[in-house]
């Protein structure tokens, strides 16, 4: 039991490093779309480098960030039932949505954006607007990336899923 803790953990810490480096790039789109304001609307200048470097890195925030979101519960539930549950059948829907859901949505999207990444790294696509961003291939390897992330985050909830179920680990322990 504490060999899958300690897995659980580390996966947790590869989230929590990758989701604090995300929280910079955050820091930096918030700057590139200032900046594109205040050229578009005081200069009445834009730059299509910078418009496609907004949604580059807001594609980015959104891929790497969605395993990091998962680790801290930070992706929408409106379901009103599971809040209601207690731990434990907390952890059996965590247990049962991880098998069911997440690992075969991740499993589908990393399978599928494969050949679309190696397509676009053989011909190391860019941008096709003049002045636009010449490593596209970059951002679009993010996609498989991301949903590993997202999978392995997957690993580490079904593991404390059931720690919590076997009564191994107490449901606060589970955020450490």
């Amino acid at each position: 039991m504490h060999a899958l803790k300690r897995l659980a953990n580390g996966i947790d810490k590869i989230n929590e490093y990758v989701g604090r480096f995300v929280s910079w790039i955050t820091t930096l789109l918030v700057v590139v779309v200032f900046a594109d304001v205040v050229m578009r609307y005081l200069f009445n200048m834009s730059f299509v480098f910078t418009q496609e470097l907004e949604w580059h890195l807001f594609g980015f925030i959104f891929l790497m960030g969605a395993g990091y979101t998962l680790l801290h519960n930070g992706h929408v539930r409106v379901d009103i039932i599971y809040q209601r549950l207690g731990p434990k059948a907390q952890a059996w829907i965590n247990l049962f949505g991880t098998i069911f859901f997440l690992f075969p949505g991740c499993f589908l999207i990393v399978v599928t954006s494969l050949g679309f990444v190696e397509s676009s790294f053989a011909v190391l696509e860019g941008s096709p607007d003049p002045g636009g961003i010449p490593l596209r291939f970059i951002l679009k390897s993010c996609i498989p990336a991301g949903f590993i992330l997202v999978w392995l985050q997957g690993v580490s909830l079904l593991i404390n899923s059931i720690l919590i179920i076997g009564g191994h680990l107490e449901p606060e322990e589970e955020a450490a």
